[in-house]
């Protein structure tokens, strides 16, 4: 049994480093540029958001305006994102993607979704009890490293 346990604890972190090195990778996201793990989730940000400005989307993010900033200024020059100035608030900018933006983002949904039926697979023959035991272990492992 505790050569079980220390094979689940030695899989776990080989999982978490998979993952890692995953979205460590830079995607184009069916776009012709290079998308890195910080931009596209900008670029999900803005896209659950139309309209957000720098400060809102720094509070969403969990990171600085200045992060923001530098990250949007990147979006900028590679056309997925457009900055204009807010008609309500004109000392701030409204943020949108364009159209090449809103493509990348369709294509990291459908990243999430070839993921998501990867787990599903794995789980097709499990029990009720099994996948409510899993949960609630990966639930609590992930609250106590957080």
């Amino acid at each position: 049994m505790k050569n079980d346990k220390l094979q689940i604890a030695n899989q776990s972190l080989y999982l978490a480093l998979a993952l890692v090195d995953l979205d460590k990778k830079t995607r184009f996201y069916g776009t012709d540029v290079p998308i890195f793990h910080s931009e596209i989730h900008v670029i999900m940000a803005i896209a659950e958001h139309p309209g957000i400005h720098v400060g809102g989307l720094a509070d969403i993010l969990g990171v600085t305006k200045g992060a923001v900033s530098e990250i949007l200024k990147k979006l900028e020059r590679k056309a997925l994102v457009t900055k204009e100035v807010d008609e309500l608030n004109l000392s701030r900018y409204s943020l949108n993607l364009t159209e090449k933006g809103r493509k990348a983002h369709n294509n990291h949904l459908q990243y999430h979704a070839v993921l998501n039926s990867m787990v599903e697979e794995e789980l097709n023959h499990a029990s009720d009890q099994e996948i409510k035991f899993l949960t609630s272990f990966l639930s609590s492992f992930i609250n106590r490293i957080k």
